[in-house]
């Protein structure tokens, strides 16, 4: 073998050695965005990530994890997702329905691994969820929507209208409020529907509610759960108790709810991620749905909006904010 040959050797081993271009093949790399940012999508986002690193994919090391917030901001989302494509990742996570839905209209290649999707036959990013087909999969966050009426009925019995603030533009609310209105009718329950189309609407939307309601529930809609303390405030100075869709939202102020806990939720689409890196197609992976709930309640937020929670809901919550 000549000099130049050994020369040429030494260079290439070196180049594996520090992380050149073949152990650059070896890095997976994982694109993330949501519409907004929240405590249930940080969650998701944090769960995905911990779920990597507990099975071996390091960020840093051989992990590439991007992620980036639409700010609420569908044309911002859609930038998102075609930035992330044009990057090549091994797999897309939307979380949220509009960033779900923006990636997949970005690729039809890339595999997607949605979450936090309440409807994705509704949203029209699977036609069926037993068999996607495609590169599109996921986990749906639909709400238990009979038990967040059934808490609404147990803590405040003499409740007959639901104010409901939610944002038209997003598909998963308008899918809520549908089967709101359809449990809510066959319990004897009124819904009044409050649109928001931006952050900044929601303070309007939730004083709109003033007078015609008795009590407030928050979908789980980014756009409202993104201001939800706009409708706290609400709440709190007209004796309006604020439930909520999702339990992140009750150490920020509502009273109590029946959810999911959106890091294991993202811990959940982290696996199905997991599955995608190791070589499965993502159109033969059945799109899963979340089955534990937990209760959350808050007593010191429902003195302030003129509650008082039983001592047996609470007694049964998995978290009990003080």
């Amino acid at each position: 073998m000549s000099k130049v040959s050994r020369a040429l050797l030494a260079v290439a081993a070196g180049a594996l050695m520090a992380g050149g271009p073949a152990a650059a093949q070896e890095e997976a790399f994982v694109a993330v965005t949501a519409v907004v940012e929240h405590p249930a999508l940080d969650a998701a986002r944090d769960g995905v990530r911990d779920e990597l690193e507990a099975n071996g994919y390091k960020v840093g090391e051989n992990l590439r994890f991007e992620y980036e917030s639409a700010q609420g901001n569908p044309t911002t989302a859609a930038q998102i997702a075609r930035k992330f494509v044009g990057e090549s990742p091994d797999v897309i996570v939307p979380i949220s329905t509009p960033s779900a839905q923006a990636v997949a209209a970005a690729t039809r290649d890339i595999p997607v691994v949605f979450t936090a999707v309440t409807d994705p036959v509704g949203a029209k990013l699977v036609a069926d969820p037993a068999r996607p087909g495609g590169n599109v999969t996921g986990v749906t966050d639909l709400s238990p929507i009979r038990q967040h009426l059934e808490l609404i009925l147990e803590i405040t019995p003499e409740a007959k209208r639901i104010g409901v603030p939610y944002n038209p533009g997003e598909a998963n609310s308008v899918t809520l409020l549908e089967l709101l209105k359809s449990e809510g009718g066959a319990m004897g329950l009124e819904i009044v529907e409050a649109a928001a189309t931006r952050s900044a609407d929601v303070l309007g939307a939730a004083q709109r509610l003033v007078g015609n309601v008795d009590v407030i529930y928050v979908p789980t809609d980014n756009t409202i759960v993104s201001a939800l303390e706009a409708v706290i405030r609400v709440g709190k100075d007209n004796d309006i108790p604020v439930y909520a869709g999702d339990t992140d939202s009750v150490p920020r102020g509502a009273i109590a709810a029946v959810g999911f806990n959106y890091y294991d939720v993202g811990r959940q689409t982290g696996r199905i991620v997991l599955r995608v890196l190791k070589g499965e197609n993502p159109g033969d992976i059945a799109v899963e749905g979340i089955q534990k709930t937990e209760l959350y309640v808050n007593p010191g937020a429902a003195e302030d909006m003129g509650v008082t929670i039983p001592e047996s809901i609470i007694a049964r919550a998995k978290e009990v904010i003080e």
